[in-house]
């Protein structure tokens, strides 16, 4: 193992677009909220800020959650994986998580090949 696997440095591992995933799960339930993606900046203001900063990839520009709708995700707890490409936030949200006004942005099932809505 590494520094990176095995050390107590936060030293992420970013992709060829200098970004990592990041996991969004209800701090309470552990209910799966969102998968969205951090630069630099996003994980350093979500870090500094306890609120969820991300970059969005098809804007091209930083966002914090909740800034125009007022459904903020509060960072309770963070973690990283092994290899630290991958950041988990474990979150109180204040508001649906997803822009379609559902709780979680995983609001339907594949069933072979349809989707079912959750009721």
């Amino acid at each position: 193992m590494n520094d990176r696997e095995a050390g107590t440095q936060l030293d992420p591992k970013w992709d060829a677009s200098g970004l990592i995933t990041a996991v969004v799960t209800d701090f309470t339930s552990g209910k799966l909220l969102m998968v969205a993606h951090m630069n630099r900046e996003a994980l350093d203001l979500t870090v500094e800020t306890k609120i969820a900063h991300f970059w969005s990839r098809s804007r091209g520009s930083l966002w914090k959650k909740g800034e125009t709708s007022g459904h903020f995700l509060t960072v309770e707890e963070m973690r990283i994986d092994c290899d630290q490409d991958t950041v988990w936030l474990r979150c109180t949200p204040v508001g649906p998580a997803c822009h379609t006004g559902e709780s979680s942005c995983f609001y339907r099932r594949i069933e072979g090949r349809n989707l079912v809505f959750d009721g």
